[in-house]
């Protein structure tokens, strides 16, 4: 699966062009409306670089594979990809995939930019291959922490199925609540069904449920039961990974998914750059764009500036897929610490985050937002944090 065929004037005269892997979950059990999102963002910022000449003359190729949120078909992918040349990997959104993408990136030398994946431990040693867009999790959900105490609510229940990237979700707010008088709850989803999870919820007096949960099921099941639940009038329903950010929510739980306050990677106002973009993600993907293919946009313009310098500082990007093997591979890495561009979010650039073990854009904006009862179609900034 590649992206359309480059704008006329794209294409070198040898017919040489860059190649770039990308991974995306298309089909399930992988969120597949975060992946044709993360998708959409991609091939947009691919077909604008091309149409700008490309790099250094040679068109961007997305070489797309699909994860389907599973961690060894990522691994394999990558594989895959290093062997058909490609200059980098970019992509995927699931944490517990883009670890083991990551993990088989860095053994083989290949740059990855992660566009989405916000697990802490990306990788289990520090690497100089491995850079992320995506605010870490431990950022976001002590931003979200911070929002639920603000609100008044410092007794939470969590319903959570088994992964690390649950797990890792529930101890950062556990630790980040505890010292400020919160207390964290865990209710086990492979015992409890949405009844039982409205049950433990009175039996805890929590006043907040966060679903940590996978989306559309059981999320969908557990929301229509709080609100149908008449002891629940007054809890909130959180769900700090974004489920409410895709149109799907709103088409399958209607009012009942309003006000359901989560996790979003976007400023308070875009700039002429994130407008421009916004507009022509709505175009192709028939609806208002989420954050994700913003992110997979951003991929895209930092990844394109950095072969560019390359070529300005010597790199021989002109002859196509050779940026995909040893030396133009390594270029790459080394440049991560000097990128400095003009997102759609704000300017980007790396440095090396205290327990993070990859490069990562520590200034990435963090909204806590939720659908407006009044129009579930329109979204409420509730809380702000990050650049």
């Amino acid at each position: 699966m590649n992206t359309p065929p480059s704008p006329p004037g794209a294409e070198r005269a040898d017919g040489a062009s860059v190649r770039i892997g990308a991974l995306v979950p298309l089909t399930r059990p992988g969120w597949t409306e975060a992946g044709r999102h993360l998708l959409a963002g991609l091939e947009l910022g691919v077909g604008d670089v091309n149409a700008a000449g490309g790099i250094a003359g040679a068109p961007l190729e997305l070489v797309v594979r699909d994860t389907a949120a599973d961690p060894q078909r990522a691994a394999t992918a990558v594989d895959e990809l290093a062997g058909l040349g490609v200059a980098a990997v970019v992509g995927e959104y699931h944490s517990v995939v883009a670890r083991a993408a990551a993990a088989r990136a860095d053994a083989l030398a290949l740059p990855f930019l992660c566009s989405s994946a916000v697990l802490d431990a990306l990788t289990e040693e520090p690497t100089d291959w491995v850079a992320r867009l995506a605010p870490p999790q431990s950022h976001g959900w002590r931003t979200y922490a911070d929002f639920l105490l603000e609100s008044g609510h410092d007794r939470i229940a969590v319903a959570a199925e088994p992964s690390v990237y649950w797990a890792s979700g529930t101890r950062i707010l556990r630790d980040h609540l505890a010292p400020r008088g919160g207390t964290v709850v865990e209710l086990d989803l492979r015992e409890l069904g949405p009844t039982g999870v409205c049950d433990e919820v009175v039996e805890h007096r929590a006043t907040a449920l966060l679903l940590l949960v996978g989306n559309p099921e059981p999320a969908v099941s557990i929301v229509k039961a709080v609100r149908r639940d008449e002891r629940l009038a007054d809890l909130l329903i959180g769900a700090p990974a974004g489920q409410p950010e895709f149109a799907a929510w709103a088409r399958l739980l209607g009012d009942d998914g309003a006000a359901v306050p989560f996790l979003r990677y976007l400023p308070e106002r875009l700039g002429p750059l994130g407008v421009r973009v916004g507009t022509a993600l709505r175009e192709r993907l028939a609806e208002a764009p989420s954050f994700v293919a913003f992110e997979g946009y951003d991929t895209i313009t930092v990844l394109a500036d950095v072969l560019r310098s390359h070529g300005e500082n010597g790199a021989d990007v002109g002859h196509g897929a050779d940026v995909g093997h040893g030396a133009g591979r390594a270029r790459t890495a080394e440049a991560w610490p000097r990128v400095a561009v003009e997102g759609t979010r704000g300017k980007i650039r790396f440095s090396r985050t205290p327990g993070i073990g990859v490069w990562q854009w520590d200034r990435a904006p963090i909204q806590v937002v939720d659908r407006d009862p009044a129009d579930p179609d329109r979204f409420r900034i509730l809380h702000a944090g990050g650049a």
